[in-house]
């Protein structure tokens, strides 16, 4: 081959056996227009404005008021004091998920592989609980686990309820975290179930023999992008979640970093350096454990 071919070649030009190169049209970027204003309006530019003021300093003596600032230590204290919420909310997330997912799995397999006709049904029921309101779904919840309600009485009958009330506790909290994040984990695994090939299900059965063994070599390795989404889908909005710590759990034994988030931003005069601070902190180690989760048990189709 020449060198004017090598040349031509790699330019690209017709009659070297590959097709010229297309340029990117315009109209790619007309159509990506939209939502790329959208994430620096309604992402970007609040999260820049979030860290300005999570670094702003307050004027001594007049709470409320705020000068510009670069104070880092903004951080430092409300780590130092908030550091429990944090771990208590990373803790009642992973509660969450992994409940949800033990939960949804057989549900979603059961849906994907042994429902028939019924399964429009099942998916229906999965869903339905989205047409009401998140916080009407907390307080009925809350109804559930009351203490004259069907659980807790049942619970004393047993002898099973050494504190003799479920609401106002961490288990109150994480199974409404759990109930109300459910959907969250069951559609995606669903949705990977649904388009595994019986076929190879079968073959390995026919190969491994026993079903827990081909359950865990071949079933389960083919719904992993279905578990992975719906992990990261469920634990994220469970560990910045508020509403049910506050609905149901107790005044302080229970309180996630989301509420302290609240009531600084809304109830604490000042409070908006510390509220900042903390919203940015969480959402550092929600994105180094997503980022490790991901790296560890991640697949091709989603890393």
């Amino acid at each position: 081959m020449s060198a004017a071919q090598v040349a031509a070649r790699s330019a690209g030009t017709p009659g070297t056996g590959e097709p010229p190169r297309s340029r990117k049209s315009p109209w790619a970027w007309l159509l990506l227009a939209p939502g790329i204003v959208w994430l620096l309006v309604f992402f970007v530019w609040p999260l820049v404005q979030l860290a300005a003021v999570s670094l702003q300093s307050g004027f001594p003596g007049y709470p409320g008021y705020y000068y510009r600032d670069v104070n880092v230590g903004n951080y430092a204290d409300a780590i130092a004091e908030y550091w429990p919420h944090l771990l208590r909310s990373l803790l009642y997330g992973a509660l969450a998920t992994f409940f949800a997912f033990l939960l949804a799995y057989p549900l979603a397999y059961a849906m994907a592989f042994k429902a028939g006709r019924w399964r429009n049904v099942m998916l229906i029921l999965v869903i339905a609980p989205f047409f009401t309101s998140f916080i009407l779904r907390t307080i009925a919840w809350r109804q559930i686990l009351a203490d004259e309600g069907p659980v807790a009485t049942t619970l004393r009958f047993l002898h099973l309820l050494p504190g003799g009330h479920i609401t106002e506790t961490w288990v109150a909290v994480v199974a409404g975290l759990t109930y109300n994040f459910l959907p969250f984990m069951v559609l995606p695994i669903y949705s990977s179930l649904e388009r595994a090939d019986p076929k190879v299900i079968e073959a390995g059965g026919d190969l491994y023999g026993n079903g827990l063994t081909t359950f865990r070599t071949v079933t389960l390795p083919m719904s992993m992008p279905g578990v992975l989404a719906g992990t990261l889908l469920t634990f994220i909005p469970a560990a910045g979640d508020y509403v049910n710590a506050e609905l149901l759990g107790s005044d302080r034994s229970t309180k996630m970093v989301g509420n302290v988030i609240e009531s600084q931003f809304f109830r604490v005069p000042g409070g908006y350096p510390t509220a900042a601070a903390l919203s940015f902190t969480l959402m550092a180690i929600i994105l180094a454990l997503v980022f490790l989760y991901v790296r560890k048990f991640g697949t091709e189709e989603l890393v």
